[in-house]
């Protein structure tokens, strides 16, 4: 384990930052002080991270201080229920079995448009060379809304590998600023194999479709939906025997025979059923028994929906069935991502904050809306909600009250409670961040940028600000509304 040392022993720059840490709460009541004293005993090791130690970075750590870390928190019957209250009463998730038989023109247009508005400000690509506007509008045409029918019927279709969801039909990355190269502003979602979706538009160039998934419309890649009928499509997801992926992306073996299922990435959460086929009999050049045999959709070479076996080796991560909903659980499998990079709307292989708690709880049946924005907000859950006038006073005390799972937003941001270390409050998130006070007093960027732990209270907004001052919600996913 590497030393870590104590604050009184820190060189003098750290010694500064650590008294700088004493500033996070403004003068006020002897309890804010205390939290402001407590902040600035944090221990800062050579990662610069403060307050974490190599210890902290296992997840028996946290699950051996959690209260009754077994304990059902809901069980599964309430969840399913829940989750039927969100497809009918969240207005960001879309029921695709209640979807009409046709689309309205309107309600197409309305799906494209709503997802992104044309750019009005300069973009630049990833070599930092401008975007030029007739790129753009190049675009911008390939959306072919003038082409939308004014009543089409209903299309259906799965993903049959990981698919980026984009807000414009092309694979050009563009960036607000010159230089930048994370944050790409086409970037929205992920389809992952299996996940049905309605097929809406497609491009002018044919090479992308408009596709509305539970949880996101946006375009994808026409390569990676198979298009099926209703019932193949929505039928798939409910077939049982299945296994839900508990790993963070495990992969199928490697088929020669079958190369659309060989080595495909199947990330947290994904439910897939079992293939009917014998298991004494080679799947794709390959005796079964060590193995699970996967039923997978694929892609024909005209655009259409087959299935496939595929085997996912029986050491992978998964289960028959989603996982209990418990602190133990919720803290498992949080820590599966730890280390991965931060990937803005699911890019890089990986995913971002809202992403991150998805899939964490989708590996236990819940399901979460796709953003921050929604997620925080959404009528199903119980929730918290904070005006920017509270006081700091009620805030810190909805953060001591906070349970292992919770889930606290920030704007543009969600943290989710881990657990506490003599009092001082420690969160599992995935940020391309992270900001502290430094030795000036100004905000130093740890430059995090990916799943990272870290005690909640140095966390800075700003010089003015710290994370608690700016918490809009905090959600208890397990728990009823």
């Amino acid at each position: 384990m590497t030393h870590v040392p104590h604050p009184t022993h820190v060189r003098p720059a750290l010694r500064t930052l650590v008294l700088a840490l004493a500033l996070l709460a403004l003068p006020g009541t002897a309890r804010e002080q205390a939290q402001a004293a407590r902040a600035a005993t944090l221990p800062i090791p050579a990662s610069g991270v403060i307050g974490v130690e190599d210890a902290y970075l296992a997840a028996d750590f946290w699950i051996e201080r959690a209260p009754a870390p077994d304990a059902v928190l809901m069980p599964r019957a309430a969840i399913d229920a829940r989750n039927a209250r969100l497809l009918r009463e969240d207005a960001s998730m879309h029921d695709l079995a209640a979807l009409a038989d046709t689309l309205a023109r309107a309600q197409v247009v309305g799906w494209i448009d709503g997802l992104a508005s044309p750019p009005t400000k300069p973009l630049w690509d990833e070599a930092g060379k401008p975007v030029p506007a007739a790129t753009l509008q190049e675009i911008l045409a390939n959306r072919a809304l003038e082409e939308i029918p004014d009543v089409q019927r209903s299309r259906f279709g799965l993903a049959v590998e990981r698919a980026a969801m984009r807000a414009f039909p092309t694979r050009l990355r563009v960036f607000n600023r010159q230089g930048e190269t994370d944050i790409d502003r086409f970037q929205e979602s992920a389809l992952f194999p299996g996940d049905a979706v309605a097929i809406a538009h497609a491009s002018r160039d044919g090479q992308w479709l408009f596709v509305v998934s539970a949880r996101y419309a946006a375009w994808v890649e026409a390569k990676a939906i198979a298009e099926g009928s209703r019932d193949a499509v929505l039928g798939h997801g409910q077939r049982t025997p299945f296994r839900v992926i508990t790993g963070a992306k495990p992969r199928t073996v490697h088929t020669r025979e079958e190369p659309r299922v060989s080595e495909l990435q199947l990330d947290m959460g994904t439910r897939i059923p079992l293939a009917g086929v014998a298991p004494d009999q080679p799947v794709n050049g390959q005796h079964p028994y060590a193995a699970w045999i996967l039923e997978l959709p694929v892609r024909g070479a005209d655009g259409r929906l087959g299935f496939a076996p595929a085997l996912l080796q029986r050491n992978s991560d998964s289960a028959a069935d989603v996982l209990p909903l418990t602190r133990a659980n919720l803290i498992r499998q949080a820590f599966r991502f730890l280390g991965e990079r931060y990937g803005w709307g699911h890019a890089y292989n990986g995913r971002d904050c809202s992403g991150f708690v998805s899939e964490v709880y989708r590996s236990m049946g819940v399901q979460l809306p796709r953003n921050t924005s929604d997620q925080a907000v959404s009528p199903v859950f119980a929730r918290t909600r904070f005006e920017p006038g509270d006081s700091r006073e009620k805030r810190m005390a909805a953060v001591d009250a906070l349970d292992v799972g919770d889930l606290i937003y920030i704007p543009g941001h969600v943290m989710m409670f881990l657990g506490r270390i003599d009092g001082m409050p420690y969160v599992i998130h995935d940020t391309n961040g992270g900001t502290i006070l430094g030795a000036d007093g100004e905000p130093r960027s740890l430059r995090l940028n990916g799943v990272s732990v870290t005690p909640l209270l140095p966390l800075r907004f700003g010089a003015g600000h710290d994370y608690v001052d700016r918490i809009t919600n905090i959600v208890r996913v397990a728990a009823p509304q």
